[in-house]
């Protein structure tokens, strides 16, 4: 399972209707990917709807796609969304994390 946040899934509705993404269908694609500082980092894309083999997530009303090699890192995962005077953008709270760079954007698992 991955979780979302009560404000990430505002978020996500906001940007879903921003960007004319039907809420019903649509989503964010959350996956990881070799690189950054620590090894892997997070990516995240709107998409339109989940694939074939995506595992896919809803809770708090936003609904969130994940390929089945990126779950393997992110499963327990929980999706927050951080808004204060010196960052704003989601934040991964990842237990499968075993070390990750100050940035936030990067881990070791």
């Amino acid at each position: 399972m991955i979780h979302v946040s009560e404000r990430a899934a505002e978020k996500i509705r906001e940007l879903l209707g921003k960007e004319g993404v039907p809420a019903e269908s649509g989503g964010l694609r959350v996956g990881v990917q070799g690189g950054g500082c620590s090894g892997l980092s997070y990516a995240m894309r709107l998409d339109t709807e989940a694939r074939n083999r995506d595992k896919v997530f809803e809770e708090n009303g936003a609904r969130i796609f994940v390929d089945p090699k990126s779950y393997l890192y992110l499963h327990d995962t929980t999706l927050h969304y951080q808004e204060d005077l010196m960052k704003q953008g989601f934040v991964f709270q990842n237990p499968q994390a075993t070390r990750s760079c100050g940035c936030g954007s990067s881990f070791t698992a």
